[in-house]
């Protein structure tokens, strides 16, 4: 399963990376003027000069089911100068991903996030120091607990370093709450999981239990603290910029997807 999500993951799981490697490949030169979007059957796609955007692998028609997204991939295509730098294309590029993933990847994708529940960031906690196990209780327990009363389940955290099993039916009944989800929602919800660390938190936006802030704060909650204890480099600052970019594409698609 991990294998169908390679273009995924290495976007979302190393985003400044990625863009780095953007940056040093020879970027190929703007071979358009106009760009627009608008509605077809189906779906809303962007044209190029009137031509209809293609995925860049497998050359599949990109149709999108919400104007807000193609405005958005719009806006990044028009903005491209001289060269088309898809690092710069944060919405093109998920889009593409999941749009070249197809409908057969959905079981996967729910898997995934359900995988990541399972062993969520939210349930290992620290024993010690206290500054961190306060911020962890803080950020976190709000989560849980909402998660917990919203869908009447109940986790297991732990302060083992070793795999701590949730309850099945805690598993399946997050599992049901993906079933009717679009390729394009999951897509999306699979960029913020991987960007996180937590399928719990990605369940929490997506019903309107957190707010993205809520999201990014919980799932900074260990790498902050030890910013408080050595500081941050450079490369650090620029890294975690880059994931937010990356979250904010993601939640940007996810509020156009409720529509």
């Amino acid at each position: 399963m991990r294998d169908q999500l390679d273009d995924i993951q290495k976007h979302l799981n190393d985003g400044y990376g990625r863009a780095q490697h953007l940056n040093k490949v020879e970027l190929p030169k703007r071979f358009y003027k106009d760009v627009a979007a608008g509605p077809v059957e189906g779906g809303f796609v962007v044209t190029l000069d009137g031509r209809q955007v293609r995925t860049p692998g497998l050359k599949i028609p990109v149709v999108v089911p919400s104007a807000a997204i193609a405005t958005a991939m719009a806006a990044e295509w028009a903005a491209q100068g001289e060269f088309i730098n898809p690092g710069t294309m944060p919405t093109v590029r998920l889009i593409n991903s999941g749009v070249e993933s197809g409908e057969a990847r959905i079981p996967a994708f729910r898997d995934e996030i359900i995988k990541f529940a399972g062993g969520d960031l939210l349930l290992y906690r620290a024993e010690s120091p206290q500054p961190l196990v306060a911020a962890q209780e803080q950020h976190w327990d709000r989560a849980l607990v909402a998660i917990a009363r919203q869908f009447d389940v109940s986790f297991q955290p732990t302060f083992a370093i070793q795999h701590q099993p949730q309850p099945q039916a805690t598993l399946d009944r997050l599992a049901a709450l993906l079933e009717r989800e679009h390729l394009i929602t999951l897509t999306a919800m699979v960029s913020m999981t991987g960007l996180t660390g937590s399928g719990l938190l990605t369940l929490g936006y997506w019903h309107k239990l957190l707010d993205p802030e809520d999201v990014w704060t919980a799932a900074h909650v260990d790498e902050d603290y030890q910013v408080t204890q050595w500081g941050e480099d450079d490369e650090a600052i620029a890294r975690r910029a880059m994931r937010r970019v990356e979250f904010d594409t993601a939640v940007a698609v996810l509020e156009a997807m409720r529509g």
